[in-house]
């Protein structure tokens, strides 16, 4: 369940905000009479076409692994927990639809009409996200349900979906797409620009990835931070996993690095009241340490180490890219541009890696930082997995399967980017708009053409 969920969580952001950004490069290509931009949205339109149907196969297995993994979950819980992924259900349905009419659109479409047909893919794949949030947010804030001789009598739906930590997390997850996608956009247009690609087409597309993830990440910063003070009220566990705090106390440092052995905390670099701080502002707060949940449910020593190198990770990337976000800035203020500074552009080319280190660790403190309860309060894991082995075979099929999806879908995409390549970015027609069409003069963007 860890691989597949970690595959699948990489395809996410580009279900969710590669459609954006297309959809924001066709607005610019029809409004200002851009080919580029135009150019770049229906070249996006296929890289999400691919990505959306590995998508469906890396999340088909998901839900064959819910019912296969975790019988103690959906056998006692899954009239709550399953709610939320009949709505998700719902969404992919409509997205599947719109997608297949916005790649068929083109050429075949007036230009305003086909643009409004992939309004619709944006929109389903955030309410196909946040679907998958609730149930997953469901885990660590569970509610709406009646429990009668421990099985599940009576469904308030409403309250299942929207439930205590729905909002922090579908918020930070919708942030976190678009600094996911808008980096990786960004840091593919990097390398061509490092290999002498500086054409207006690949400043554009470097732009509009890099600007989007640009905007969304101070925002991002901030919820984070309120995220670590809801967490250290609502889900105080996971909050002394995350500072890698033994015992509840006063003044707690907070743990650069470190890791716990026998219950102490070792390697790591203390810095002095900063957890107090950042939970509630003042030195002389007082967290709950391990040391308050009760020995039968309290996490392992490897499982708190996890979450809390993990979360380290996830925040020293971060703050990372947000100096990356500033440089940026700075170039942008004095020359206009970034053409000819390699070492930015360097730094660009990875950091669409570094963004998904940051979502795949994130994913990490979320799904770790419940242990050992799969249904925080209701279900134990050990209670909630299946007991029947014969795992290693079927984790076997599922590597094989997921290399083969993997690496055919690395292969169409190169295939599609050597295509792209031959063809140039300033000699191949676009679907409509300038240039497209035989008379490149005569074609106005909005006529129909």
């Amino acid at each position: 369940m860890a691989f597949t969920l970690g595959f699948h969580i990489i395809l996410v952001p580009f279900g969710v905000a590669l459609t954006t950004l297309m959809l924001v490069a066709n607005h610019r290509g029809l409004r200002r009479g851009d080919r580029d931009a135009l150019l770049l949205a229906r070249r996006w339109s296929k890289v999400a076409a691919v990505l959306f149907a590995v998508g469906a196969i890396t999340g088909t297995v998901l839900s064959f692994e819910l019912g296969i993994l975790w019988p103690g979950l959906m056998g006692r819980y899954g009239a709550a927990f399953g709610f939320p992924f009949a709505i998700e259900g719902l969404f992919f349905f409509l997205e599947a639809i719109f997608v297949s009419i916005y790649i068929y659109g083109w050429d075949r479409m007036p230009p305003w009409a086909h643009f409004w047909t992939g309004v619709p893919v944006a929109l389903s794949s955030i309410g196909g996200a946040a679907a998958v949030i609730a149930a997953n947010s469901w885990m660590n804030q569970p509610g709406g349900f009646t429990l009668r001789d421990g099985r599940v009598v009576a469904v308030r739906p409403a309250e299942v979906f929207f439930n205590g930590a729905f909002w922090w997390e579908m918020l930070h997850m919708l942030l976190a797409a678009y600094i996911v996608a808008g980096f990786a956009v960004a840091s593919v247009y990097a390398v061509g620009m490092l290999r002498g690609r500086t054409s207006r087409y690949h400043r554009l597309g470097f732009l509009i990835g890099f600007v989007t993830a640009a905007v969304v990440l101070p925002f991002q910063m901030v919820v984070g931070d309120t995220i670590a003070r809801y967490v250290f009220e609502a889900e105080p566990a996971k909050f002394a996993a995350i500072e890698l705090l033994p015992s509840t106390g006063t003044h707690v440092p907070e743990t650069l690095g470190g890791i716990l052995v026998d219950g102490e905390v070792r390697y790591g670099l203390p810095l002095p009241d900063v957890a107090s701080l950042l939970a509630a502002f003042r030195p002389s707060t007082r967290i709950a340490g391990l040391d308050a949940i009760p020995p039968a449910v309290r996490p392992s020593d490897q499982a708190v180490s996890t979450v809390h190198l993990a979360f380290d990770v996830m925040v020293g990337l971060s703050s990372v890219l947000m100096l990356l976000v500033v440089w940026f800035a700075w170039l942008w203020w004095r020359h206009r541009s970034v053409d000819g500074r390699r070492w930015f552009l360097r730094c660009c080319a990875v950091s669409g890696l570094a963004a998904v280190a940051c979502l795949e660790t994130g994913w990490v403190v979320t799904e770790l930082g419940r242990q050992p309860w799969t249904v925080v309060g209701y279900l134990l894991t050990r209670d909630a997995v299946t007991t029947q082995g014969n795992l290693w075979p079927f984790f076997g099929a599922v590597l094989a399967i997921y290399v083969a999806v993997g690496a055919s879908a690395v292969g169409v995409l190169l295939s599609m980017k050597r295509r792209w390549q031959a063809e140039g970015d300033d000699t191949v027609d676009v679907p409509y708009g300038p240039g497209s069409g035989p008379d490149r003069a005569g074609v106005t963007v909005g006529s129909g053409q």
